[in-house]
């Protein structure tokens, strides 16, 4: 099939081809109608989580690292001698996913895996040289950035309600 140069063209003009339509940036459609899904606790958590996570990744962007690792290398920091099973109990991480996370923080350089004088089949986690700095480093970006946003949109009281609240879920549901 063959198309003329002259098909794609139009004998009007611009300005005229506009009239009798909305202009494109006029044409946004209408936001989806939520119902009772806005009521949803679960929905809404969800949500606040993906914008909390995107607001992370963004101020750790420089560190590369997520929200996942920032807790892996907290927690280890925090319980030196532990094994990478109780680790990943402890975060809800499954196994396949952990060992994954793990051979990324290796490959960087931050944690490694030494195997237990306990138990030989069981390793335990310790950070780096690099890995306590690059923590460091963390820190004071989410407090300075990360923390700081949340704690200017809800404020100190609201912000120790929520985690109370979210806590009690955590712990209780």
């Amino acid at each position: 099939m063959t198309v003329s140069k002259a098909a794609g063209k139009s004998s009007e003009k611009p300005a005229e081809t506009a009239k009798g339509r909305k202009d494109v940036a006029e044409a946004q459609p209408e936001a989806l109608q939520l119902g009772e899904l806005s009521e949803q606790l679960g929905y809404i958590l969800k949500r606040a989580q993906l914008k909390v996570f995107e607001n992370f990744l963004r101020c750790m962007a420089s560190l590369q690292l997520t929200p996942a690792q920032f807790s892996v290398l907290l927690l280890v920091e925090k319980n030196p001698g532990r094994n990478q099973t109780e680790i990943a109990s402890t975060l809800g991480i499954l196994r396949p996913n952990f060992v994954a996370m793990l051979d990324n923080l290796e490959s960087r350089d931050l944690c490694a895996r030494i195997r237990s004088t306990n138990d030989r089949r069981s390793h335990i986690l310790v950070l780096t040289d690099k890995g306590k700095a690059v923590l460091a480093r963390a820190r004071k970006l989410a407090a300075t950035k990360h923390e700081a946003r949340l704690n200017d949109l809800l404020g100190q009281a609201n912000r120790e309600a929520l985690i109370a609240m979210l806590s009690k879920i955590a712990s209780e549901f």
